[in-house]
């Protein structure tokens, strides 16, 4: 049974630095809209702060800086903009404004309800006069009505007898954060939007239009106080002030509720007209009906998906955290998708990558699969522009998908460890292989994810190339980008190959459906060029050393300089930061996984001893630089009985954001990250994979736990995993019986199956 879950920090910290961080951290997102945790009423002068909102896949324009142009590089990039402020809000007493950094604050706290939905913050605060009161503010972005976002904020006066004045703004001068000394935020600052301010029976609306892209972006705001004795709107600079007056005694209180909603014209023809609907909307139901709505909504969410750590509080907290921040971070609709920080943040521009797909698509996929069809609907949207990307890098057909992209366009300017990372397009196809057979959805396969497969399987028939009876795939970028531009990557070789047997099971198990038809005959597709797919993907070279027994990590990286991890001092992490690519790119050095993390997703390419030589190789030679390392090294050590090892990089990776262990939260969560820790729970520790024979089982249970669990939705039925000190259970808990495969042996899931330690091979930590 899933326990109530609070993230919760007390005695805030006021330095510059834990201010970032908690903006970040308390963030409020739904996955259409975003909204740092910046202070309400801001900060001191000369304090630095990212406050910032956002829209997933709204958009401008901007330069990409190239020292030479030559053909194909990326001119033009897209980057996720800072679309106004909605979030300031001033309280005076008196003469007095409220301000955490003069006067006293007595308590003070943060927090982050993952069964309501909402974030917290509450403050005894005396004034340097003596004034005594007490503030709760509730944020929530409605996962019910995603155009909207609300501040509640309830005053109570302790010792206070006099005049309130609370000042509301609404701003549309905003511009997005830089650091010129950050490759992974915009290192110049620009005016993105030009926006225009009207106010209208209460309501102030702000319409802005992009510099270059065309987009129009629309965000209204209505306050409603429980008692002002004046109330009136100030029309400023391309802004809007609400000034409300009121009157307190001691122990009474005031509460503001701030109405924020938004619509933009990736979605909507009209936003203006779309966000005086979207206001009517929110207006009509009280802020407890709509507290509601949040709750139920996350209650059904926790159902499909829960996992409960049992014996390690700490741990459990972090994994639901970080769950929430992914229902709170992902597109619930085809023009958005996930980026890296979510909305949290402005680091990677607000950019897509690989990372949907490999890291946080597979939650979605097993838990909440009408998420993961939005995922790939989004892929297809941008389906043509891969293939004018394809054109763009020389290919004859097919399509290629960009590294880093929102609307479809390449963003990714350093193309070594960018654009040539081709195996994104083997990550999509092998997302939507996995929806297909936790889901079974052959319509919407036969219909939208084929198409992206082949259109993707035929990129790959002009990139290769036979040579003495070997498919070959040069000069491409593995996963792991401190070695980049290589011959023969191992990861998207063995993916390549998956891909291209799916793209010819696909086409002879649906070639009789309409819609598969439909869409053969739209992009011309041919049996002769199925039977292409087949023949590259027996001939596939997969590179193998007879002296380690091992996966090298492509044909030359054993022919590289070895370099000792633990003589490099601490502070030259990560290293891309303190060595030029080329030096990184001459060492067996990685990044993050490469081939351990292909030994994970497609085990039965390779024997059990291969994967366990490969794995401890690696693991010598791996950073973790990157935050999507530790999990899968967690996975895969889990597999080879590791335990020990498993544990530890699991732990490590699950609280790198609430512990700030890269010390880049500031920027934005890490969702992929937080995907993966998912992964090493029920992938590793849980032992899952879904194969074509269907769901595989192979439980174990980590020392400092006395249990976990899990679920699991594959086709119409929902299956919850118990796993504990005596054992493992099975419940089926909805749908039709199951059979599943559990430590290598099959058995009929009618309702409860329960696997004693007794007479199985489970191992325990």
């Amino acid at each position: 049974m899933r326990r109530r879950q609070i993230y919760e920090v007390n005695n805030l910290k006021l330095d510059n630095n834990s201010l970032l961080l908690n903006e970040s951290l308390f963030y409020n997102a739904n996955g259409y809209i975003g909204a740092r945790s910046a202070f309400e009423e801001g900060y001191p002068d000369g304090y630095v702060t990212v406050r910032g909102q956002y829209i997933n896949g709204f958009y401008d324009f901007t330069e990409a800086k190239q020292a030479e142009c030559l053909y194909g590089l990326v001119q033009e990039k897209q980057t996720m903009l800072n679309i106004a402020d909605t979030q300031s809000v001033k309280i005076y007493f008196d003469d007095e404004c409220f301000t955490m950094f003069e006067g006293k604050v007595i308590e003070s706290k943060r927090w982050v309800d993952m069964d309501k939905g909402v974030t917290g913050r509450h403050i005894l605060w005396r004034s340097p006069d003596g004034k005594k009161v007490e503030i709760t503010i509730i944020r929530m972005a409605s996962l019910q009505q995603l155009s909207l976002f609300t501040i509640d904020i309830t005053i109570k006066s302790i010792n206070f007898k006099g005049e309130i004045k609370i000042d509301s703004l609404h701003d549309g001068n905003t511009t997005n954060f830089f650091d010129p000394n950050d490759p992974r935020t915009a290192d110049e600052e620009y005016q993105y939007l030009t926006p225009i301010c009207e106010m209208q029976e209460n309501t102030s609306y702000v319409v802005s239009t992009t510099s270059k892209s065309n987009l129009t972006v629309c965000s209204g705001v209505h306050n409603v106080l429980s008692s002002a004795d004046d109330y009136r709107m100030i029309s400023g600079d391309c802004s809007t002030l609400c000034e409300m007056n009121a009157t307190i005694n001691e122990g009474e209180t005031l509460r503001l509720i701030k109405y924020c909603v938004f619509a933009d014209s990736v979605r909507s023809k009209n936003p203006r007209l779309q966000v005086e609907e979207e206001m009517n909307k929110a207006l009509a139901s009280s802020m407890d009906e709509l507290y509601d709505q949040q709750e139920a909504y996350l209650d059904n969410y926790w159902k499909n998906c829960c996992v409960v750590i049992e014996g390690d509080d700490d741990l459990n907290t972090a994994l639901q955290y970080n769950l929430f921040q992914l229902i709170q971070s992902v597109s619930k609709d085809e023009y958005g998708n996930i980026s890296p920080k979510g909305l949290s943040g402005e680091g990677y521009e607000g950019q897509y990558f690989w990372d949907t797909e490999m890291y946080i698509q597979p939650f979605f996929t097993i838990t909440n699969p009408d998420i993961s069809k939005k995922l790939i609907s989004y892929r297809y949207e941008i389906l043509e522009m891969a293939k004018e990307n394809a054109k763009i890098l020389g290919h004859k057909k097919g399509a290629l998908y960009p590294w880093r992209t929102i609307m479809g366009r390449e963003c990714s300017g350093y193309f070594p460890a960018g654009t040539a990372q081709y195996h994104i397009n083997g990550d999509i196809a092998y997302a939507i292989i996995a929806y297909y057979l936790m889901t079974n959805d052959i319509e919407f396969v036969a219909s939208v994810g084929a198409e992206i497969i082949y259109e993707t399987a035929r990129l790959w028939m002009d990139v290769g190339n036979f040579h003495e009876g070997k498919f070959h795939i040069n000069d491409v970028t593995g996963p792991d980008e401190y070695t980049c531009i290589v011959n023969n990557n191992y990861y998207t070789n063995v993916l390549v190959q998956y891909h291209l047997n799916w793209a010819a099971k696909l086409y002879y198990e649906m070639k009789n459906l309409p819609k598969f038809r439909v869409m053969r005959k739209k992009i011309k597709l041919s049996e002769d060029e199925v039977k292409a797919f087949e023949k590259a993907a027996a001939a596939m070279y997969l590179p193998y050393d007879e002296k380690l027994k091992i996966n090298p990590q492509d044909d030359s990286f054993l022919q590289k300089k070895h370099w000792d991890i633990a003589s490099i001092p601490k502070y030259n992490f990560p290293l891309l930061m303190h060595y030029h690519p080329l030096h990184l790119y001459r060492y067996q050095i990685c990044k993050q996984p490469d081939t351990v993390l292909a030994h994970f997703i497609l085990e039965d390419a390779q024997s059990e001893e291969t994967i366990r030589n490969s794995f401890e190789y690696y693991e010598k030679i791996t950073t973790h630089d990157s935050s999507l390392s530790r999990c899968i090294f967690s996975i895969v050590a889990a597999k080879l009985g590791m335990e020990e090892k498993a544990f530890k990089y699991f732990g490590d990776s699950t609280k790198l954001d609430l512990l700030d262990l890269h010390g880049n939260t500031k920027d934005g969560i890490h969702t992929a990250n937080m995907g993966g820790n998912y992964m090493a729970i029920v992938y590793g520790f849980g032992g899952f994979r879904i194969k074509e024979d269907g769901l595989h089982f192979a439980p174990i249970l980590p020392k400092k736990w006395t249990g976990y669990q899990f679920h699991i939705c594959y086709h119409n039925s929902r299956i919850v995993i118990s796993v504990s000190k005596e054992g493992c259970q099975f419940n089926l808990k909805q749908g039709d019986a199951r059979e599943i495969m559990i430590y290598g042996s099959k058995y009929l899931l009618k309702d409860t199956l329960s696997i004693s330690n007794e007479n199985n091979k489970r191992r325990t930590l």
